[in-house]
């Protein structure tokens, strides 16, 4: 049963690939590699029938089997062959998957025509490792074949067949290798797989997008590595296969050896770091136009510099040193006239002195110094600048100045590759962009540093001009004091008032110096629940010494803070108290409504016009007072808001100003405690 089904599924795939080659052959001529295609196709269509005539285990069809591989390996070479840079790489690739093709193909006819006594086993068995190299090599051509080619084209669609079908050829080889019982059951399989890969190729067949690639430096770099593990693993299996020919009865431990020792040679060279700098040399010096993947190196350059891993110096010298392969560097910066070590990466020794002529002479040339040409005597004007102790460092490669505008913003000195080369234009090119994204990565963190060091210095002049403005409003209470005392000296009365006033100005004397030394990004206070009948009663026995002041007010609570709440009431009590007439009466009141608080403070003076309430009243320093400070209204606002409630006010010429706090009333049982 098993037999007539891989009969009908490769009989089903020869007609699919013969229906596809009439129809890629009856295409336009300039339709790309028509041709190697068409060839492909038809083999392929030979090889399906071979498989239903004659079986899978033939020798016929394990040559048809070689010879529709190389066919494809064919229209690869064709079509990779157009990019003239990088294209080279995968055609390598694809003779190297050919040759190993044509090896396991005479292996299989030397298995075919040996005797048992002559090593038919070794032979079949070798047969298989080729088998499964070649697959595996095609597997990589076939994934790189996908990456290259232009979206949504029909060389997507044929990488996408070749690799369902080369990932059934590797299957079965492998399984055959370990249980060749399992091998019908996958070669039905295969015969599936060989039906739907015609079918995409049909369909491949009618798409007429371009078949030229897009070939990147990291697919031509990843194809270059796939031959070099063909070949290497190539190799391997020749010295395997030898050792099982004629190593008698010390074949296994022979094979034991080579595999063995082929892994650990493997391992040291993919961990030795010159081998891979001196890889990449070669690389950009013979295969590509340009030395640098810019768009590779860009993204890593400013994905190291946009990191929060490391301090930004740290991180800068590491961005600048990795577009080199540098082994560590050296980032000085300017202080005074000459420069200082800010930070290192994978530095080691010390720095010395006489960076004064260096930092000037980077700021007026821009230079990037080459340090091997100043020791070969060919930079005379670079060697008067550069100090003795950076020359004297024997690994000391190169100086890159960090210049953002007119300004150095850092020097970074960076140690010698691996593979020692001679720097060039495209160097000192990609060199001078990147100095410059530094610099301004630099500069920007400076200037963050000076604005917030601003914002500190503004917070406490901020605060000091309220407090002075404060210290302003005692003096004037206690001035008004020493002048009704020539008077009222011997009223007992007015001297426990005057007693009582000094000692309040002396205790807000002191919450004002404990405000100075208060920072207001620390904690923030508590809100409690405020008595404001009190408060509103204290505040108005410090006025009524020298001028009016009337309380009309319910027992309400609210939540604030106390020191806060009283000191703006105070402020405008004092307000009104100036603006208004001798005798006319300031009306200090407050009602609750169980949600809200509202405090007035209402006089009958001169009142303001309404331009100045709108645009200057809350504005800082801005007074109509002789000798006012003008923060007295926007301090008041903001200690208001800061407590979660609003400040307003209405005002009339001639008719007089009220103003109103709204805050949030404590809940019950807070104003119950």
């Amino acid at each position: 049963m098993t037999g007539q089904l891989i009969l009908w599924s490769h009989a089903l795939a020869a007609l699919l690939f013969a229906a596809a080659t009439l129809a890629v052959w009856r295409r336009p001529r300039d339709a790309g590699p028509r041709v190697a295609f068409a060839t492909a196709l038809a083999l392929s269509a030979l090889w399906a029938l071979a498989i239903a005539g004659i079986g899978p285990s033939d020798l016929a069809t394990r040559v048809m089997e070689a010879v529709r591989n190389l066919a494809w390996l064919g229209f690869a070479f064709a079509l990779v062959r157009r990019d003239r840079t990088a294209g080279w790489t995968l055609a390598a690739l694809c003779l190297a998957v050919a040759a190993v093709t044509l090896s396991g193909a005479g292996l299989a006819v030397a298995a075919a025509a040996a005797t048992v006594h002559s090593g038919q086993a070794e032979l079949a068995t070798a047969h298989l490792v080729f088998q499964m190299m070649a697959a595996a090599g095609a597997l990589v051509l076939a994934r790189h074949l996908y990456g290259a080619a232009p979206e949504g084209g029909g060389v997507q669609l044929i990488a996408i067949a070749l690799a369902l079908l080369w990932s059934a050829d590797l299957l079965l080889a492998v399984v055959a290798y370990a249980s060749p019982a399992a091998g019908e059951a996958l070669a039905l399989m295969r015969g599936i797989a060989a039906a739907a890969m015609a079918l995409l190729l049909g369909l491949a067949s009618q798409r007429r997008a371009a078949w030229t690639l897009a070939l990147s430096r990291p697919a031509t770099t990843n194809a270059l590595i796939a031959v070099a593990l063909v070949g290497y693993l190539g190799l391997v299996a020749c010295l395997t296969a030898l050792a099982a020919a004629w190593g008698g009865g010390h074949a296994r431990a022979l094979q034991a050896g080579v595999v063995i020792g082929a892994a650990a040679a493997l391992l040291t060279l993919v961990s030795t770091s010159w081998l891979g700098a001196w890889a990449k040399v070669k690389l950009a010096k013979h295969l590509f136009r340009h030395r640098y993947d810019y768009r590779v190196e860009w993204q890593r350059f400013t994905e190291t510099l946009a990191s929060t891993a490391e301090p930004l110096e740290r991180r800068a010298v590491e961005a600048v040193a990795r577009l080199l392969d540098a082994q560590a560097g050296l980032l000085l910066t300017p202080d005074g006239a000459g420069l200082t070590v800010a930070a290192g990466w994978r530095w080691e020794g010390r720095s010395e002195a006489g960076t004064e002529l260096l930092a000037a002479y980077c700021v007026e040339t821009r230079r990037i110094i080459e340090l091997d040409a100043i020791r070969r005597g060919e930079a005379d004007s670079d060697a008067a600048a550069v100090p003795g102790w950076i020359l004297a460092r024997e690994d000391a490669w190169v100086l890159v100045p960090l210049i953002h505008g007119e300004v150095l913003a850092g020097l970074v000195l960076l140690t010698r590759a691996p593979v020692a080369r001679a720097l060039d234009w495209e160097d000192f090119d990609l060199l001078r962009v990147a100095g410059r994204q530094a610099a301004s990565f630099l500069a920007e963190e400076r200037a963050g540093r000076a604005l917030a060091e601003a914002q500190r210095f503004d917070e406490f002049n901020r605060r000091f001009a309220f407090i002075l403005h404060d210290i302003k409003n005692l003096v004037s209470q206690q001035q008004l004091v020493a002048r009704n005392a020539e008077r009222h000296a011997a009223n007992p009365a007015f001297r426990a008032d005057m007693v009582a006033t000094l000692r309040d100005s002396a205790d807000r004397m002191t919450a004002l110096l404990a405000r100075l030394a208060h920072r207001e990004n620390g904690p923030a206070e508590p809100h409690d629940s405020v008595d404001v009948a009190g408060t509103c009663e204290r505040v108005a026995r410090r006025w009524r010494v020298q001028h009016p002041v009337t309380v009309v007010t319910a027992p309400v609570w609210a939540l604030a803070r106390s020191q806060r709440l009283e000191q703006v009431l105070a402020h405008l009590v004092q307000n009104a108290v100036e603006a208004s007439a001798p005798g006319a009466p300031v009306t200090l009141s407050a009602a609750g409504d169980g949600a809200q608080v509202t405090i007035e403070v209402a006089d009958q003076g001169a009142g303001m016009a309404a331009a100045f309430v709108r645009d200057e009243l809350f504005r800082p320093f801005a007074s109509t007072k002789a000798g006012g400070f003008g923060v007295g209204a926007f301090e008041a606002r903001q200690l208001v808001t800061a407590m979660g409630g609003t400040l307003s006010v209405e005002s009339r010429e001639g008719e007089g100003t009220r103003f109103r706090i709204v805050l949030p009333a404590a809940p019950p049982l807070e104003a119950a405690a």
